[in-house]
């Protein structure tokens, strides 16, 4: 299975009979599935059609589908309705007779509404049922055209995520090196805030802050907060090879990324410590942004 975005766009035409029809789909991020079609009156038939296949192969995204349909040499004809203009002629016969007015004329007579009338060609049951037949394959070529370009735009995004873990990977690994997390390196600085305090007053027992200052060493220490960043990665990485409908597992994975940052940075008593951890986090937004648009 490949990743696949939630983004795209497709088009297909086709013609059966005296039909000319185009569909054109349009799919945009969400957080379920959800089709949304715009069918001609006469067409409603092809709803439960196309949201069935829309399921079958679609697991997020909002999709617009606007099927337009014409009918190729069609002619309407006009007729006179006889027995509407028969009884405008006894009603303006009847009122010329009272009072002094004009005869109607001829275009006056053929503006009043249901003199003239517009016929339609009488529809083919067979020429439109084989129509929608026809409508309903090409809804599945413009799915199959959004499918390939949703696959494709997410195999691009998927190439992007591994190089945000590759970024994250170096950072934790710049993190490990780091001179400051080390735990001599944060009993020399602890200790030389201890022997500050104890050069201006002697009120601090020695032993009590050398407790505190071993405690407050252990709390300071990020060595968890990096194995679960190691961890996260593994996994993400694992999901982006695997593809398919990972979307939503990545996301939460960004959130915990995000989690096990920001305690990286609240433990940091380092400055380079402190900058990597916000370097990190601000990848991992970046990480975040580009897994929304994954189905």
């Amino acid at each position: 299975m490949v990743l696949s975005s939630m983004t795209g766009f497709a088009r297909s035409h086709g013609a059966s009979g005296p039909y000319v029809f185009e569909w054109e789909l349009k799919s945009v991020n969400a957080k379920g599935l959800d089709l949304r079609l715009r069918l001609p009156p006469g067409w409603d038939e092809l709803e439960a059609f196309a949201k069935k296949r829309a399921a079958e192969v679609l697991s997020r995204g909002t999709i617009y589908a606007s099927f337009n349909v014409k009918r190729a040499n069609a002619q309407s004809t006009v007729r006179v309705n006889e027995d509407v203009l028969a009884s405008v002629v006894r009603v303006a016969g009847a009122l010329a007779s009272k009072i002094d007015a004009v005869a109607p004329s001829i275009d006056g007579l053929l503006a009043i509404k249901g003199v003239i009338e517009v016929v339609e060609p009488e529809a083919d049951e067979a020429e439109d049922k084989a129509a929608k037949d026809a409508a309903s394959a090409a809804f599945d070529s413009a799915l199959a055209h959004l499918l390939d370009m949703r696959r494709r735009e997410g195999t691009a995004l998927g190439q992007i995520l591994l190089q945000r873990m590759d970024e994250i990977e170096q950072l934790a690994k710049k993190a490990e090196a780091s001179p400051g997390r080390k735990p001599e390196a944060i009993r020399a600085r602890l200790a030389e805030q201890v022997a500050a305090l104890l050069e201006t007053s002697d009120r601090f027992d020695p032993d009590r802050l050398n407790q505190e200052a071993l405690l407050i060493a252990a709390k300071a220490d990020i060595r968890e907060e990096l194995d679960r960043i190691a961890s996260h990665v593994a996994q993400a990485r694992e999901m982006i090879a695997k593809g398919g409908p990972v979307g939503r597992r990545l996301d939460f994975l960004a959130q915990e990324f995000n989690r096990e940052v920001n305690t990286c940075c609240s433990k940091s008593n380092d400055i380079e410590l402190t900058n990597i951890g916000l370097e990190m986090k601000n990848v991992v937004e970046q990480f975040r942004e580009q897994v929304q648009n994954l189905e």
